[in-house]
């Protein structure tokens, strides 16, 4: 059985409190956390957790239903321009005599972009790998030196810094 909302209204507020102790950096087992009614760190610890994962909860239910809404636009949409992407319309020349059967380009277009959102609000497309690699895509060639590697991570893909900071110091594989 659900708790009472006076019941909800304590814990709602008592979770509050606790989350804005923890963003200040107090421990779980700081006497004030304990004061708002845990019999242990633990408790809190937990109650930390079932309020994050309520949290979480309630948004996947926003996003559910913003995708549902979404989801029957794009159906409405694609309903509309639909037949005009599929069904061959006659082509007529200038004395109104029918030389051709065509479907709209357009509207074909405009279904593939329409199906093509659908994918992405869905997450129907397979996610694209990226790798990056060095001269034909072979591995990155990196210097054999700590201090080479150490400038590296130190300058995190600032070249000026890299530049300025390697300059002078020769190769320990030249000796």
């Amino acid at each position: 059985m659900p708790a009472s909302k006076a019941k909800q209204a304590i814990t709602a507020e008592r979770r509050t409190n606790l989350f804005r102790l923890r963003l200040q950096g107090v421990k779980y087992d700081d006497p004030r956390i304990l004061a708002l009614g845990y019999a242990t760190p633990g408790a809190a610890s937990k109650d930390v957790i079932r309020g994050l994962q309520a949290r979480r909860d309630a948004e996947a239910a926003e996003v559910s239903v913003y995708r549902q809404q979404e989801n029957e636009r794009l159906d409405s949409l694609l309903e509309a321009v639909w037949d005009k992407a599929t069904t061959p319309s006659p082509v007529f020349d200038r004395e109104g005599i029918e030389v051709a059967r065509e479907i709209d380009l357009k509207a074909v277009d405009t279904v593939l972009k329409l199906m093509d959102r659908r994918a992405k609000l869905n997450g129907l497309d397979m996610p694209v790998k990226n790798e990056v690699s060095g001269p034909d895509g072979g591995a990155i060639p990196l210097g054999n030196t700590l201090a080479e590697l150490t400038s590296l991570m130190a300058t995190a893909g600032d070249p000026e810094t890299a530049t300025s900071s390697t300059e002078g110091q020769g190769d320990d594989n030249d000796a």
